[in-house]
C-alpha cells in the first residue's frame, strides 16, 4: 500500500511480517478495546460501516441510493472533530486502501475531522488516544 500524501499515518511504516494479524483481527481488538475502556460513551457511539466484499452491480447501486457511501474507512467516531480512521495491517505490503477512500478521507480532513491510516490496533489506539485528548482538552 502506497500512503498518501496529506493524511497522517500511525504505525512504523517500514515493518515488514507476513505472519502479521490479519486487518479483521486489528479491528475486532480495537473495538473489543474501546468498548471495554470506554462502555458508556465511544464504545456506544463508534461504527464501523462495512463497505467491503464483492457485490454485484444491482447490489451497489441499491446501497448506494440508501445513503451507503463507497471508501468509508473502517473506524468513525461522531464527535468534534469526528474521528476517522482507515485501520490497516501492521505490514502495509500485504494490504491495499480501497477505491474511493483517499477522496473519503482527505474530504472529511477539509471539514475539519480527524483522519488517519493506522498500521494495527496498536497503531490505531494511539490515534484514538491523540484524537480523545485533542478534543477534551
Amino acid at each position: 500500500m502506497i500512503l498518501p500524501d496529506g493524511i497522517k499515518c500511525y504505525g512504523n511504516p517500514d515493518y515488514r511480517n507476513k505472519k502479521c494479524p490479519k486487518e479483521a483481527v486489528e479491528q475486532v481488538t480495537f473495538f473489543n478495546q474501546l468498548r471495554k475502556h470506554y462502555p458508556d460513551t465511544y464504545g456506544l457511539t463508534a461504527v464501523h460501516i462495512r463497505n467491503e466484499g464483492k457485490k454485484t452491480p444491482a447490489q451497489v447501486e441499491k446501497e448506494k441510493a440508501e445513503g451507503m457511501t463507497p471508501g468509508a474507512p473502517d473506524i468513525l467516531i461522531p464527535g468534534n472533530p469526528s474521528f476517522i480512521c482507515e485501520l490497516k495491517r501492521q505490514d502495509r505490503t500485504l494490504c491495499e486502501l480501497q477505491e474511493g477512500q483517499v477522496p473519503y478521507m482527505k474530504a472529511a480532513q477539509a471539514q475539519g475531522a480527524f483522519v488517519c491510516i493506522a498500521l494495527g490496533y496498536a497503531a490505531a489506539w494511539e490515534a484514538f488516544q491523540e484524537w480523545r485528548a485533542s478534543t477534551t482538552s
